[in-house]
């Protein structure tokens, strides 16, 4: 099912959270909130509109992070009803397209849940306090690649980084349902 992400609740504070990747590392949303902000990302492995991203995604994230935003991507599917997003086909998934950035299982669903996250891909970046500052789209290509797109969310949290603010104006995020229990 396509759903469209809900407009920007500006200001909104992020629940702090621990989740673990694939192997085992945990990774603790506070201790990642970092000087320049944090970009905390709802993906999974099956997703048509996340794997049209995908490569997008990488560069975009890797660009973000080389300036010292810090990254996190969550993925909160049920995984035992979608092998697909299985925690070792995330390895495989992350390993494919060149993910830096940790990719986290929210085996219980309870960080999709506080987050209100609905549909991967599902983007909330937040300033240097935890306050979120965007809920938009990855870029304005769409499920293409094309050289001449608007990368939003690049821009958005280079702002969110430079100002604290992140722009009035977003698109959403568009994607597939997330798979609850």
């Amino acid at each position: 099912m396509l759903l469209d992400t809900p407009i920007c609740d500006f200001g909104w504070k992020a629940p702090d959270f621990t989740l673990n990747t694939p192997n085992g590392d945990a990774f603790t949303m506070s201790e990642n909130l970092g000087k320049k902000g944090l970009l905390i990302m709802f993906i999974c492995n099956h997703c048509p509109y996340v794997k049209a991203i995908a490569t997008r995604l990488a560069e975009d994230t890797k660009q973000l992070m080389a300036e010292g935003i810090n990254v996190l991507a969550i993925m909160s599917n049920d995984y035992e009803n979608v092998e697909a997003d299985s925690p070792q086909n995330m390895l495989r998934f992350a390993e494919l397209h060149g993910f830096e950035f940790p990719y986290l299982v929210d085996e219980d669903q309870q960080v999709g849940k506080q987050y209100g996250a609905v549909c991967t891909p599902d983007f909330f970046g937040f300033n240097h306090l935890g306050e979120l500052q965007y809920r938009g789209r990855l870029d304005d290509a769409r499920l293409h690649d094309d050289p001449n797109r608007e990368p939003e969310l690049l821009n958005a949290m280079q702002m969110i980084a430079g100002i604290g603010k992140g722009p009035k104006q977003q698109t959403a995020s568009m994607g597939c349902s997330i798979k609850w229990r």
